[in-house]
């Protein structure tokens, strides 16, 4: 059913196989050539906390990160539920366990951020977004954000084609003096129904090999109560066909070389069967749909550094993604609607960093996808597509002062087997962004970012049966930032390190893919029509308290934005668009003393509109959510034990993320680790 392609055809990517034996052959030869033997034993590279405050203080880019204790502390079950303590960030939630979860940074919308697992992108040239529902915190070290792009100079080229980044990393094997394996066993339960069982094992096979094993399943009838009224009368509902039983397996191996070099090899399986409550209109609680999805892949990673002056990063991946969709609401002369797509991706990339003085590094990445789709749709296009993207970077950093800069070219090309193809698409786009430290003291600096960038439309876009439109242009973004950071660590009083993040943004969004009706209105098409105008400000402010032995940490995020359609001779032309508030917020407390901690948040939405006309009826009331959560840990016998008890919603607020998609009101979770050494 599958058939490849040959690498190349159909686009004159003749034109990237320079760069691609470039990077892969003859800039490390250059490279080595003006460099001294391999030097062995390099430093491993430790992490601390003080280093990764560092991080999101010289960072150029805004950055918020969520690691270690702090993740596991939230009260969260996957990654959708931990972004929402970043600010700029809008979570599309359609409620309950099962529910579709996916993320807009900055209001440019949920195609325009990336999202990448272990360094390497997850893709979906379907329809371009991430559920983020569907990957757990269990194995997860660290979730970090980033308005614009990372300041790395060595990642792949995808890295750099993004309006903003979600990278997920995953726990690597760490083990003691002595000790050759780690096992840990968590079981979740509470509301909705909730069994959630997990393992991770890790095993250090030799000095220089160590295996990681991770399972999780979960199961959940998704039940549960919320308020519906219709101006007429006001009930209680219990929300129906929201179970879901998902299956995850994780499997990899960590290697490293006696150079320093690192490796990594990842198996990933995600199985699920899902519920789909749909929206409540009209009286209509029920609903019968259904959605399978299958979602596998294998990915690995090498990167070496031979010595001071260069070092290069090779990525490879293989994933296949199913889906099945069931609507027996939906009937035809072939029975009940029943949908299955199958996507495929191939992805290799090559990126390459050196030292051409100490103040300045240069960086080469060059990647290649190849993406298809097939369906059971009548008249399908069954389109693939071919992207190479290369990106040129450059970093000057002095002691004060860094300035980096790149610029991306892409180069895209599909083919479809019936009705047009959207062709050949070519386009170079600039980053430019700028790190600089005022003062002697290193506390406070000043940052800004320019990123221009686009995305692609969307298989959907251009090919879905009667809606799709291969005429569709790329859509453009243009983002301005401008910041500072202050950062500072005390010793010998009550207040031991204080951070605060401040930036001031202006976006645009340009030939913005909207769905319009025809003639038909059972009918719509995909067209070019939207421009959009973003203002806003971010604020993170974080601290940390000793009261003798108490350890108090705070985090406090505020957003203001504006974002208004400033389309030519829109009806709603200076209106704000859809579910954007503008203004939000989260509180984080965390109270620690010895093995016992209390976490309390806050999470602020406020009033939005639910259709682009800003108009009563369109109005979505404000919601805002308090959860409380307390945890105990010991040890015994040389084996760690905790519990946790979590209530989400104490006040039992109901509320809508997306109108008319009902959230849960108070529900709890209770959590019991064990960890073997």
């Amino acid at each position: 059913m599958f058939r490849f392609l040959h690498a190349f055809n159909g686009i004159k990517y003749y034109l990237f196989l320079p760069f691609i034996f470039w990077t892969g052959i003859l800039m490390p030869q250059s490279a080595l050539a003006q460099t001294d033997s391999l030097k062995a034993n390099i430093l491993k590279e430790v992490e601390i906390r003080h280093q990764r405050k560092l991080l999101s203080n010289i960072s150029p880019t805004p950055l918020q990160i969520l690691s270690g204790t702090a993740l596991r502390k939230l009260n969260a079950l996957s990654v959708a539920d931990a972004i929402r303590y970043f600010s700029g960030v809008q979570l599309k939630d359609y409620g309950g366990i099962g529910g579709l979860k996916t993320i807009n940074v900055r209001s440019m919308g949920s195609n325009h951020t990336a999202v990448f697992y272990d360094g390497i992108q997850l893709g979906n040239a379907q329809n371009g977004q991430v559920d983020l529902g569907k990957y757990s915190l269990d194995n997860l070290e660290e979730v970090s954000l980033y308005s614009g792009q990372k300041s790395d100079m060595l990642m792949p080229a995808k890295a750099f084609a993004s309006a903003s980044s979600l990278y997920l990393k995953t726990q690597s094997p760490v083990f003691d003096i002595g000790q050759r394996r780690g096992l840990k066993l968590s079981l979740k339960g509470g509301s909705f129904g909730l069994f959630d069982p997990s393992v991770v094992f890790h095993q250090r096979l030799t000095d220089r090999l160590s295996l990681s094993l991770n399972a999780e399943l979960i199961h959940a009838d998704g039940k549960y109560k919320y308020r519906y009224t219709n101006s007429v009368y006001d009930t209680t509902v219990v929300r129906h066909n929201g179970d879901i039983v998902a299956k995850r397996f994780e499997a990899s191996v960590f290697g490293n070389t006696a150079d320093s070099s690192k490796w990594q090899l990842r198996i990933y399986n995600y199985n699920s069967e899902r519920g789909l409550s749909g929206a409540i209109v009209a009286n209509k609680f029920d609903f019968s749909q259904r959605q399978w999805d299958d979602n596998f892949f294998v990915q690995s990673s090498y990167q070496s550094k031979t010595d001071q002056r260069f070092q290069f990063l090779a990525n490879a991946k293989y994933a296949y993604d199913f889906i099945r969709y069931l609507d027996p609401e939906r009937v035809s002369l072939f029975g009940a609607l029943d949908n299955r797509y199958a996507q495929q991706e191939i992805y290799f990339s090559l990126a390459n960093q050196y030292q051409i003085l100490k103040f300045w590094d240069i960086s080469l990445s060059t990647d290649y996808s190849y993406q298809q789709l097939d369906a059971n749709l009548e008249n399908f296009a069954y389109p693939k597509r071919q992207t190479a993207l290369i990106a040129l970077a450059s970093k000057l950093n002095w002691q004060r002062l860094s300035i980096q800069g790149n610029v991306l070219a892409t180069l895209v090309n599909d083919q479809v087997k019936t009705n047009f193809s959207a062709g050949d698409k070519t386009e170079y786009t600039p980053t430019i962004m700028a790190s600089w430290q005022p003062f002697k003291n290193n506390d406070f600096r000043l940052r800004a970012f320019y990123k221009s960038i686009f995305r692609m439309p969307t298989f959907n876009d251009l090919y879905y049966t009667l809606i799709g439109n291969s005429n569709l242009s790329p859509e453009y973004t243009k983002q301005y930032d401008l910041g500072f950071t202050y950062s500072r660590f005390f010793e010998a009083v009550k207040l031991t390190q204080v951070s605060i993040q401040t930036d001031i943004y202006y976006n645009t969004v340009r030939d913005k893919i909207i769905a319009i009706p025809t003639l038909s209105p059972f009918r719509w098409s995909m067209v070019n029509l939207g421009k959009v105008e973003i203002k806003g400000l971010e604020t993170n402010i974080q601290s940390n308290w000793n009261f003798n032995g108490f350890v108090l940490n705070t985090k406090f995020n505020y957003t203001y934005e504006k974002a208004i359609d400033i389309t030519k001779n829109s009806t709603v032309y200076g209106q704000q668009i859809p579910y954007i508030p503008l203004n939000s917020g989260a509180l984080m407390l965390g109270l620690d003393y010895k093995n016992i901690s209390f976490n309390y948040s806050y999470i602020y939405t406020g009033e939005r509109y639910s259709q682009k006309a800003n108009i009563p009826v369109n109005y979505v009331e404000p919601w805002y959510t308090h959860d409380l959560a307390v945890r105990f840990a010991f040890d015994y016998a040389k084996v760690n034990y905790s519990i946790a008890a979590e209530v989400n919603n104490v006040f039992n607020q109901y509320y809508d993320v997306v109108l008319n998609y009902p959230m849960p009101g108070r529900n709890f979770r209770i959590t019991l680790i064990t960890k073997f050494n």
